[in-house]
């Protein structure tokens, strides 16, 4: 009876992971297909404005058209990843519910995609009467990328819990819904009765249990204010859709997905090795030396690929080899590598420079002018740590090496430390705009990688466009449903009265600022930083600005003090990240961070101390 009983839900799970498994390739090939053609749409509208004199008009509107299908796509793949971020700190010490509550955070998912059917496909009627500008098609080819990749993450969500939920655990996440649903809908009356402190239960403790549960923050964003709309509000739920179109679509976030592949590209060019080679040459025979060349990698490569996961990827595989044979602490060098992450949040073209720029408003050309310095205050500060911590216990030195090995090491990392240059002449200059300048830079580095330093693993490109166009789309989906959350806040007269209670901060500016770190720090460590930026920019930016702090200075200090939030421990989910692209053991890790997070702090108080460091060179 069992036997019989089993063989179908076998043949069944089998099904569904073949059907899975279809699926997703055919999305990853057509993700990688939709990257390709953004670069080189993208590239050939900078030869065609530039060189030839002869812009192509709609260029930049079919890359919108299709910048929005990468996203979703690649919210699709994240998705069947596991990419989405989540909080794991809490599920992680609860072994024996992690199942559960894994099967509750699935369920949790589904019933969201499903409320949001119909409501995406009357966004996407109501948008069939517009037509684009320039290309003069429907607005429909557009926004059915809502469609399309709600509808796939919907099915592979259903697809998933076939074959990995046990049937206890899916009837109890099931009755727990259920549940939590009729006590809401009862509850409705008295919510609405109760003002805007239903805003408490809805984006404090629901969102907290969504996030604490292990569901990824995009989907618990979005769970929270369709549940806010549905039980305590009466605004329809085409305005989630809207918002979140919205909240994807600014042009601006197409460099997110490329300059994330100019970073994976050090990786294959050896435009990462050459550079870490010659700083090793200068500071090896240093007590603590290479220590110093992963700051000074870090704070380098951090202005060519505007992502942290791709910076740390391609500094930590080429350095901490070398680090181990020289005898330097494992936990040290992931303290290290976490702590200079979070240094260099704010040099561009940082993805959270490009998002501030554009959800506050805020010119992302004077961002990326004002970054490099306040990040070199950290380095800095950090130096001081770990030349402190040199002296007590140094690891083994190599020789000096002499001026021709420099000089010739120095010819071989040129071309690779020209990157940087190129990229920001090329925004100076108007070469090409922010969005466009990653592409720049990608053939840039291509051409490097063949013709100079000969090494570019052809088989790497695909999962490299793959990988990145699931890193987007968690980030972009993160974006949508945090931009819809953001709404329904102001629309309640939550974030007036939020920007009331911080300006009246005492201490006026100063006072304003202090709060600000302090609740930056605790955002950047329980929601990351771009959706955190999402939320709360756009209510903060203004009031900043009506105290007299400048939009930059201001920009610099929350974004450093998100980095610090994100990269500590125990909640921080780039700690974790970084450890782990680093092979690092985080408990390790975790022991040696406290003085490297202390000098962050003291560097994030002086950046926000003396405004000049941000603002000086605008």
């Amino acid at each position: 009876m069992n036997l019989e009983q089993a063989l179908p839900h076998r043949s069944a799970s089998g099904v569904s992971v073949n059907v899975t498994a279809w699926l997703v390739k055919g999305v990853e090939a057509i993700c990688a297909a939709l990257l390709l053609v953004e670069i080189g749409l993208l590239f050939a509208g900078v030869i065609c404005r530039y060189v030839l004199h002869y812009p192509l008009v709609w260029s930049d509107e079919l890359a919108s058209i299709l910048f929005i299908w990468l996203t979703m796509f690649g919210a699709v793949l994240a998705l069947h990843r596991g990419s989405h971020m989540r909080l794991t700190a809490v599920t992680s010490r609860l072994p024996r519910w992690a199942p559960l509550l894994g099967t509750l955070s699935t369920v949790l998912t589904a019933v969201f995609l499903v409320v949001l059917m119909q409501p995406v496909w009357e966004h996407v009627e109501s948008e069939s009467i517009l037509t684009t500008a320039a290309l003069g098609i429907q607005n429909t080819w557009r926004v059915s990328s809502l469609l399309v990749g709600l509808g796939l993450m919907l099915l592979l969500t259903l697809l998933d819990l076939a074959p990995r939920a046990a049937t206890r655990d899916f009837a109890i996440a099931a009755v727990v819904v259920l549940a939590l649903g009729a006590a809401l809908w009862i509850a409705g009356p008295s919510l609405r009765a109760m003002g805007n402190y239903n805003l408490v239960i809805f984006f404090v403790l629901l969102v907290g249990l969504c996030i604490a549960a292990g569901t990824p923050i995009a989907f618990a964003f979005g769970i929270c204010t369709v549940a806010y709309l549905v039980f305590a509000n009466d605004a329809p739920l085409t305005i989630v859709i809207s918002r979140m179109d919205e909240g994807m679509s600014h042009i601006i976030l197409l460099a997110v997905p490329l300059f994330v592949v100019l970073g994976l590209l050090l990786q294959i060019t050896g435009i990462a090795k050459a550079m870490i080679e010659f700083l090793a040459s200068l500071l090896g025979h240093v007590k603590g030396g290479l220590s110093y060349v992963l700051l000074a990698g870090i704070y380098v490569v951090s202005g060519i690929s505007g992502s942290k996961a791709a910076d740390i990827a391609a500094i930590a595989p080429a350095l901490f080899p070398e680090m181990q044979k020289r005898g330097y602490n494992s936990g040290e060098m992931g303290a290290l590598l976490t702590a200079s992450a979070a240094m260099s949040e704010t040099i561009p073209p940082s993805l959270v420079l490009i998002t501030i720029g554009s959800v506050v408003g805020v010119s992302i050309s004077a961002l990326f002018t004002g970054g490099a310095v306040p990040a070199l205050v950290l380095a800095i500060v950090l130096a001081v740590v770990v030349g402190f911590k040199a002296r007590r216990n140094a690891p083994a030195v190599s020789e000096k090496a002499s001026k021709k090995v420099i000089a010739k090491l120095l010819l071989v990392a040129l071309p690779a430390l020209s990157l940087p240059i190129v990229i920001r002449v090329a925004v100076v200059e108007g070469v090409a705009t922010a969005t466009e300048v990653a592409t720049v830079g990608i053939v840039y580095g291509v051409l490097i990688g063949l013709f100079v330093y000969r090494q570019f693993d052809a088989k790497r490109v695909y999962p490299i466009l793959v990988e990145t166009a699931t890193l987007s789309g968690a980030i972009l989906l993160i974006m949508g449903t945090a931009t819809a959350m953001g709404w329904a806040l102001s629309q309640s007269g939550f974030s007036r009265q939020l920007v009331a209670a911080m300006a009246s901060m005492p201490g006026g500016a100063a006072g304003f600022m202090a709060i600000s770190i302090l609740v930056f720090i605790v955002l950047g460590s329980v929601l990351e930083g771009i959706p955190a930026i999402v939320l709360f920019g756009p209510l903060l930016f203004p009031a900043a600005r009506a105290l007299g702090i400048h939009d930059v200075h201001y920009a610099m200090v929350v974004i450093l003090a998100m980095g610090l939030g994100l990269f500590a421990p125990p909640f921080g989910v780039g700690f974790f990240g970084a450890c782990a692209i680093g092979k690092i053991d985080p408990n390790e890790a975790a022991r040696y961070i406290w003085p490297y997070l202390a000098a962050l702090l003291i560097g994030v108080i002086v950046v926000a101390a003396f405004p000049w460091l941000s603002i000086g060179f605008l």
